[in-house]
């Protein structure tokens, strides 16, 4: 965007320094607009946060897998970068394991000719079945990635496309994730390989789209990665980019209220300043905006319509450091000797603390000696839990001494007794920290119902120059979709911008 000589050159506020917030901000700062970024934290990153402990631990406070690399690497190149200039990039093999008892166990190797021959080892003919699985992954990937991720769902013209439209069917949006994964695989534990994305980031599998096969792709074809440093890296190096750009960011500068002239935005008021803007993206909690930002008059949606919506799960969160190796665990490890469904019904459809939960192991200390001190091991224990639940040090405890009890007797080693640093996290800590709705950890659940156009709307209906970015809007939940979130809701304000220049 060029601005013509003597105007004056517009100023935006970014509210949220997560991955969405940190993007919108760095599209717009290269567009020639001055941006300043509001973080309520003292830390960028958002859920992408780092930990530092005294003792020498570095956890990853919430994202640690690495899909999509493309996504990242597009933005940096929109830059004029690689994700390399920044940090070093180690494809993981196996990308994860699962364990489905003590002496059972699949580790889920890099490699397809070995991922063929682990399926047809496990269920004669599937081999053939995941080729033509991920063909049609692969489709909907590079459909979805090309054709949907980057349109701010605001019209469904934006649909009108020669290749949306002929390749409608083969998107599969209203088939059953579960139907379709059963289609294709019979054995058990395939099912649940193919099915655990949709625990962590959605719905109950009956209730996904097919479309979101394209996550198995994205898993099994393209890799699963491990930035060295941790997330933190990715977090620094688009910051980086965004202030080589011109983005100044403000932590520990929480946005109290938006104020409202003539269907604008006319400043921003934090807990120390009140200034002028000519636009914001709002890449905080977008319920939080909404409720305690605007006035009702100025709301896009009611408490209603919030109460309505499918979330994604919350999480129960441990950061352990202990002054041993653990035996037997990779990098990723899913502890699914429980049932998936089972989980997932306590999850969404009648939400309470999981009789007999499935969990996540993230040991990066296997990969990256930075993160711990020597000789010693980081581990991150992540349990799906359903959002909104009652949170309390007890119910804490009880599963802390549960997820214990069956990783010392899968690992063989005793853990607890080597603890030197605990530090639990879950439903009213990601409300303290991130004004989460409900305390949910991953934003909207990718049912039909809430897909594309069917999402909280990146524009406000009343006031011209407030987008919306992130988890709870357009593309979605994760942290390539958040990327893309600040992207496009970056277009949007310029777009707005444009037609003004023109009036």
């Amino acid at each position: 965007m060029f601005h013509k000589p003597n105007t004056h050159i517009p100023e935006i506020a970014v509210i949220g320094s997560g991955f969405a917030g940190i993007s919108a901000a760095a599209y717009l700062a290269k567009s020639g607009y001055k941006v300043d970024v509001y973080e309520k934290n003292n830390d960028l990153g958002g859920r992408a946060r780092q930990l530092h402990t005294e003792n020498g631990y570095i956890f990853d406070m919430g994202p640690s897998w690495y899909w999509m690399p493309e996504v990242f690497e597009k933005f940096f190149n929109d830059f004029g970068h690689k994700a390399s200039d920044f940090y070093e990039l180690e494809l993981l093999d196996p990308g994860f394991s699962i364990v489905f008892g003590i002496d059972d166990v699949m580790d889920i190797p890099a490699d397809y000719q070995s991922l063929t021959a682990l399926f047809e080892s496990i269920e004669k003919g599937s081999g053939e079945q995941l080729a033509s699985f991920l063909t049609e992954a692969e489709y909907k990937y590079k459909i979805g990635m090309d054709k949907l991720v980057y349109k701010p769902g605001l019209s469904v013209f934006e649909f009108l496309d020669a290749d949306l439209i002929k390749g409608m069917f083969k998107l599969q949006v209203f088939t059953s994730f579960s139907k379709h994964v059963r289609s294709f695989f019979k054995h058990p534990k395939l099912i649940a390989l193919m099915e655990f994305p949709v625990l962590f980031l959605g719905a109950m599998p009956e209730d996904t789209p097919a479309l979101y096969s394209l996550m198995n792709y994205a898993g099994l074809k393209l890799g699963t990665w491990y930035p060295k440093g941790g997330f933190g890296k990715v977090v620094q190096a688009m910051k980086s980019v965004a202030e080589t750009n011109g983005v100044k960011f403000h932590t520990d500068e929480a946005v109290v209220h938006l104020e409202v002239k003539d269907k604008l935005i006319s400043s921003v008021r934090t807990k120390t300043l009140d200034k002028r803007y000519d636009g914001v993206i709002a890449a905080a909690d977008y319920h939080h905006v909404e409720e305690q930002l605007l006035g009702n008059a100025d709301r896009n949606y009611t408490a209603a319509y919030w109460d309505k919506r499918v979330l994604a799960p919350s999480s129960l969160i441990f950061y352990l450091g202990l002054t041993k190796r653990v035996k037997r665990l990779g990098h990723h490890t899913l502890f699914f000797e429980e049932e998936l469904k089972q989980h997932a019904i306590e999850i969404y459809k009648t939400p309470q603390w999981p009789s007999k939960p499935l969990f996540y192991v993230c040991c990066p200390s296997k990969t990256d000696d930075s993160v711990a001190p020597d000789g010693h091991e980081n581990l991150f224990i992540l349990m799906p839990l359903a959002p909104d639940m009652e949170d309390n040090e007890d119910l804490r405890e009880k599963y802390f001494h549960m997820i214990l009890d069956r990783l010392e007797a899968y690992t063989g080693d005793q853990i607890r007794v080597h603890l030197d640093y605990k530090k639990s996290y879950c439903v009213s800590d990601f409300k303290a920290d991130y004004n989460s709705y409900k305390g949910n950890a991953y934003g909207l659940a990718n049912t039909l119902m809430q897909t594309a156009n069917l999402k909280p709307s990146i524009r406000n209906n009343h006031i011209n120059n407030l987008f919306y970015a992130g988890q709870l809007t357009v593309p979605g939940p994760g942290v390539p979709p958040s990327i893309i979130s600040g992207n496009v809701a970056a277009k949007q304000l310029i777009k707005y911008f444009n037609n003004k220049e023109t009036l």
